[in-house]
């Protein structure tokens, strides 16, 4: 059984930083490309960032790429998401995701799996 834990999230001053983290087991790490969302109040849930099975491609959304990391760890079956110069628009639930296909995708309907989420606050 696949089981994705988040950690990390916590409320920060806008500009400031955060690093997410995703630990992984139940499967073997190496074997899914894995990905971060995340979810505001009263919105869907939108992708946010995404690493392929080995960590040699990423992709990330328009509106954080710059400023976020993805990252992973295989010998520690972790990933990571490394936020810097957060903005109060990015505050929100943010998950973890393994998808099962062989693929990069930042469809929701694409990922298998999923973690609780962390909760990212930013004030202004």
């Amino acid at each position: 059984q696949v089981q994705l834990v988040e950690s990390g999230g916590g409320m920060v001053q806008a500009g400031g930083s955060l690093r997410l983290s995703c630990a992984a087991s139940g499967r073997a790490f190496s074997t899914d490309p894995m990905a971060w969302f995340r979810q505001a109040p009263g919105k869907d849930r939108e992708f946010v960032a995404g690493i392929s099975r080995r960590g040699e491609n990423t992709y990330y959304a328009d509106s954080v790429k710059g400023r976020f990391t993805i990252s992973r760890n295989i010998s520690r079956n972790t990933m990571y998401l490394q936020l810097n110069n957060l903005k109060p628009e990015d505050a929100a639930v943010y998950y973890c995701a393994q998808t099962t296909a062989l693929g990069l995708s930042a469809s929701v309907k694409q990922y298998d799996y999923w973690g609780q989420g962390t909760q990212v606050t930013v004030s202004s």
